[in-house]
C-alpha cells in the first residue's frame, strides 16, 4: 500500500523527523489559506499523488506571493499529471500540499528498503539528492553508502554517524543527521513498510537537516496491524479493478495485453503468464484466485476481467490441489452464464476432480474450449484472441 507525501510526513513527524511546515487542501481556497496562516515569503506548491517526477511534470511549483498561490493550485488542482511512475494517461490531482519554503543548500537522499540477500533492513545513503537513486546506481554507483542494520541493535549511532559523514553533512549539523535516520528507522521497522525514502533530505544555510519528501511502502500483510495506516489508503490514486478485486480476496494486477487469465496460484500464475507471452501473446492481467475460491468469488473475477475493453479472450489455468476442478467448472459455467461472456474462453484443468470437471464443462452447452496441457492451452488462447 502507498501513501501521500503529507501522510509520509506526518509519519516522520511522529518519529521525530524534521519536516516543514505544511498542510494537505483540496481547493483553491483553501490552498490561498493555508499560505496565510504560514506566513513568510515562499511557499511551495505540491500535487499529491502517488508518483515520483512530479516536479518534472509540474505538478511542484514555488510561490513568491499569496497571488501565485492562488495562481499555481488553480494549474495544478484537476490536472492529469504524468510523470514515468503514472504511464502515458496520467493521474488525476484531486490534493495538494502546501508548505513553507526551505534554504536549501544542499539536497540529500535517504533510503530503506528489505534486503532478500541478508534478509536484514539496508539503509542507503547518497550525495545525490533530487536524482532517482535508480539512476545514481547506474551512473555513480560509488555515491551510494549502504549498512545493514541488526535488528536487535537497531541503527547504532556510529551507522548513522558514518553515513551522514559519507554524504558530506558537516560536524556542526551531525546530530540532527542522527536524528532523522534513527528516526527513518524506527519509522520503517514500526510500520512494517517495505519502502521508506526521503529525496530530498535536505541542509539548510542554517545546518538545519529536514525532510523536504517522504515516500512509504507498506507491506500489505501486515495491514491487519496497522489500522492507523489503513485510514491513510487513498483508492482513487489505486486500479479501480484491482480495488474491486480486493474486495473479494482475489489478487488481481491489471497489464497491458488482451487475454484475461484465471488462475489459482501465484506461482502458477506466472508460468500462465510466460507461456502465453512464449506463444506470441500478451497477457490482460494477472489474477490469483487462491486455493479457496467459490463460484461467487470465480464469477466476481469474470467481471473484473471483462471490464477490461482490450480483452480478446480469457484462459483457465487450474491446478485443483486444495481447490477441486470440479468446484473451479462450476465456478466458469456459473460465471460464463451470468456475465453473458462474449469472447473465446480456453479452460485446462489438473488435479483433484480433473475428470469429474472437463465432464461438467463438456456438458454445459457452453462454446469452452478445452486444452490439457500448459503449452495446448497457451497456444490455444493466443490463436483464439487473434
Amino acid at each position: 500500500m502507498n501513501i501521500h507525501e503529507h501522510q509520509g510526513k506526518e509519519i516522520l513527524r511522529k518519529f521525530g523527523v524534521a519536516v516543514p511546515r505544511g498542510k494537505p487542501v483540496f481547493t483553491v481556497d483553501d490552498a490561498v489559506q493555508v499560505a496565510q496562516e504560514l506566513g513568510g515569503p515562499v511557499w511551495v506548491v505540491k500535487a499529491q499523488i502517488h508518483a515520483g517526477g512530479r516536479g518534472k511534470g509540474g505538478g511542484v511549483k514555488v510561490a513568491k506571493s499569496i497571488d501565485q498561490v492562488r495562481e499555481y493550485a488553480g494549474q495544478i488542482l484537476g490536472m492529469q499529471l504524468k510523470t514515468h511512475q503514472t504511464g502515458p494517461a496520467g493521474q488525476k490531482v484531486r490534493r495538494l500540499l502546501v508548505e513553507e519554503g526551505a534554504d536549501i543548500k544542499k539536497e540529500l537522499y535517504i533510503g530503506l528498503v528489505v534486503d532478500r540477500g541478508t534478509q536484514r533492513v539496508t539503509v542507503m545513503a547518497s550525495s545525490e539528492g533530487g536524482m532517482e537513486i535508480e539512476e545514481v546506481a547506474e551512473k555513480t554507483p560509488e555515491l551510494i553508502h549502504k549498512v545493514t542494520v541488526e535488528p536487535t541493535q537497531g541503527l547504532t549511532d556510529a551507522q548513522a554517524d558514518h553515513l551522514a559523514t559519507s554524504i558530506g553533512i558537516p560536524q556542526t549539523s551531525l546530530a540532527q543527521a542522527r536524528t532523522v535516520l534513527q528516526g527513518l528507522y524506527r519509522a520503517f521497522w514500526e510500520t512494517d513498510a517495505s519502502l521508506a525514502e526521503i529525496n530530498p533530505l535536505i541542509l539548510t544555510g542554517e545546518g538545519q537537516v529536514i525532510a523536504l519528501d517522504a515516500k512509504f511502502n507498506f507491506d500489505s500483510n501486515a495491514l491487519f496491524r496497522h489500522p492507523e495506516l489503513v485510514e491513510y489508503r487513498d483508492l482513487n490514486e489505486e486500479d479501480p479493478a484491482e480495488v474491486e478485486a480486493s474486495k473479494f480476496d482475489l489478487a488481481y494486477i491489471s497489464l497491458d495485453g488482451d487475454i484475461g487469465c484465471l488462475v489459482n496460484g501465484a506461482g502458477l500464475a506466472m508460468a500462465t503468464m510466460d507461456s502465453i507471452k512464449l506463444f506470441g501473446g500478451e497477457p490482460a492481467n494477472f489474477l490469483d484466485v487462491g486455493g479457496g475460491a467459490t463460484t461467487e468469488k470465480v464469477t466476481e473475477a469474470f467481471k473484473i476481467m471483462l471490464k477490461n475493453p482490450e480483452l480478446k479472450a480469457i484462459l483457465v489455468n487450474i491446478f485443483g490441489g486444495i481447490m477441486r476442478c470440479d468446484v473451479i467448472a462450476e465456478g466458469v459455467i456459473a460465471a460464463s452464464k451470468a456475465v453473458q461472456l462474449k469472447v473465446p474462453l480456453v479452460v485446462r484443468m489438473k488435479g483433484t476432480n480433473e475428470d469429474l470437471g472437463k465432464k461438467m464443462l463438456a456438458e454445459s452447452g457452453l462454446p469452452i474450449i478445452s486444452a490439457d496441457s500448459m503449452e495446448e492451452a497457451a497456444q490455444k488462447v493466443v490463436a483464439a484472441a487473434k
